[in-house]
């Protein structure tokens, strides 16, 4: 085992870079039979003296990204001491990134995994708005973070997926006076919910767009004012009957009415 030559990967985070590195590197080098054994979350220094311990009964490298000062001092000095050859992958980058930008580094382990996880966070909450988007599937209203509730054209679908970005699951369920209320509705915390209306006059203008941007005559009952004020009183009484927050979104932006529930589930301890 001896012309083996043992690659020891030390990092406090996960130490999947490191190997990465090293086996990109090994690569370039022929024939040459290597172990890889990787030390994550390292965390204080008895378990480098024990790494060490290992490493100088082989021959042997150690490649390492904690950005611990102590930890890293200690690993230096140690394979120093023990003339193992070492690599430190991040110092030389955040040294020349330190001058480059002029401020200090964090020094936090794990940083890059918590933005991995909060960006797969993100693209699964993008991927909960789109399956359960306009009641699709209303199995997703006792999944979701959030549910929006609200008659066509209330922005419903728009602020599922702004709120998608900020990682919350959102289902949105229309209002529709011919179509049953699903029962999850009434089965989910109405902190949860959040009813949206709109002034019908406002309604009316942007379903007559809608209409004409579809190549269709303004004139069909989806833009008739007559049954915009039934939807939006049939949504009324289903919202009142639920319990849950109203917004009147006639007036506001995507933005100003993602904000308002936002503050509303804080509010209600719901985020």
């Amino acid at each position: 085992m001896q012309d083996k030559l043992y690659v020891y990967i030390v990092s406090d985070s996960i130490g999947e870079t490191a190997e990465q590195v090293a086996k990109a590197a090994i690569s370039q080098f022929e024939d040459v039979k290597y172990i890889i054994k990787r030390f994550s979350y390292i965390s204080d220094s008895e378990q480098i003296f024990d790494i060490i311990e290992q490493a100088k009964k082989f021959r042997s490298i150690i490649i390492f990204t904690t950005v611990i000062d102590e930890l890293k001092e200690t690993l230096i000095d140690e394979c120093e001491k023990n003339n193992i050859e070492y690599v430190d992958i991040m110092s030389s980058v955040m040294n020349s990134l330190h001058s480059v930008l002029g401020i200090e580094p964090i020094n936090e382990p794990g940083v890059i995994r918590k933005l991995d996880e909060r960006y797969f966070n993100r693209v699964e909450a993008i991927e909960f708005a789109v399956k359960y988007d306009d009641g699709k599937d209303s199995r997703g209203i006792k999944k979701a973070d959030i549910v929006l509730i609200g008659v066509s054209r209330t922005s419903k679908t728009p602020l599922s997926m702004y709120l998608a970005h900020k990682n919350i699951k959102v289902a949105n369920v229309p209002l529709v006076p011919e179509a049953p209320v699903p029962d999850e509705l009434f089965e989910i915390s109405p902190k949860k919910i959040i009813g949206l209306t709109a002034n019908p006059i406002k309604l009316n203008e942007i379903r007559q767009e809608r209409l004409k941007a579809l190549g269709l005559n303004n004139n069909a009952s989806y833009a008739n004012l007559d049954r915009i004020l039934e939807e939006l009183d049939y949504a009324e009484k289903v919202m009142k009957k639920i319990g849950c927050a109203i917004i009147d979104v006639s007036n506001k932006a995507v933005e100003e009415t993602a904000g308002i529930i936002l503050d509303i589930m804080r509010e209600n301890g719901i985020i």
